[in-house]
């Protein structure tokens, strides 16, 4: 059940209207409850958009914090904006479980499980290993900021427990379900005023913040939606 009222946008905002979107995800409906909130989230994800990180890079990073913090609706967007990005099903498994095939990518997402995990407490090495890595400072900051953009995003739907607009992909699980109609997971308040279907759209921002067996590394919290 929907603890907040969902907005309808209906892409009025300038910040909705430059991200250029087929149809708006339920996370921005809810979002919109605080207009601040929904700029503040949006103009942060633009930014980063332009920063020293690859999009694939993004994804990475918003795949493994998903995963860890067990949000579903996260975990189900990032893994929809991964594939439009050509991020194969297996790099997006790894990345789930903060690994990957390439060791700069790798190197990146072991930092990234260490921040979520120790809260930030990470150890020198942790830090040295970015560097090794090639990481620049630029990079090494963004990293932290691409995380934290992501916690809130999972908390944020957590809290709200926004219904999934896309094929749904639990935390645990292999893949994502197929054959989920998208109307069906449009919370009711907006399916009854919306005229059209509501239809399947690429994420090209962050949440869509707004996933394979993979397993939860130990000590991740448990707070599935």
């Amino acid at each position: 059940m929907l603890r907040l009222t969902a907005i309808q946008t209906n892409g009025a905002t300038s910040e909705l209207k430059r991200l250029r979107l087929k149809e708006v995800p339920n996370f921005f409906h809810l979002l919109a409850n605080s207009p601040a909130s929904l700029r503040a989230y949006i103009r942060a994800d633009a930014a980063l958009v332009r920063g020293q990180l690859t999009r694939r890079q993004r994804q990475q990073v918003a795949l493994a914090v998903a995963e860890m913090n067990g949000s579903s609706y996260s975990l189900s967007a990032h893994y929809d904006a991964g594939k439009s990005l050509g991020l194969t099903h297996q790099e997006m498994q790894l990345a789930r479980n903060a690994t990957a095939a390439d060791p700069k990518a790798a190197t990146m997402l072991r930092f990234t499980q260490a921040v979520v995990l120790q809260r930030g407490e990470i150890s020198d090495d942790d830090f040295q290993a970015l560097r090794k890595a090639g990481f620049s400072d630029a990079h090494i900051v963004e990293i932290v900021a691409n995380i934290a953009l992501n916690i809130f995003s999972n908390y944020f739907n957590s809290v709200a427990k926004t219904e999934v607009d896309f094929p749904l992909l639990q935390p645990g699980t292999d893949a994502p379900r197929v054959g989920i109609a998208q109307s069906n997971t449009l919370p009711a308040t907006l399916r009854a005023r919306s005229p059209k279907p509501y239809r399947k759209f690429n994420m090209t921002v962050a949440a869509r913040t707004v996933g394979g067996q993979a397993r939860r590394p130990q000590n991740t919290p448990a707070n599935k939606e």
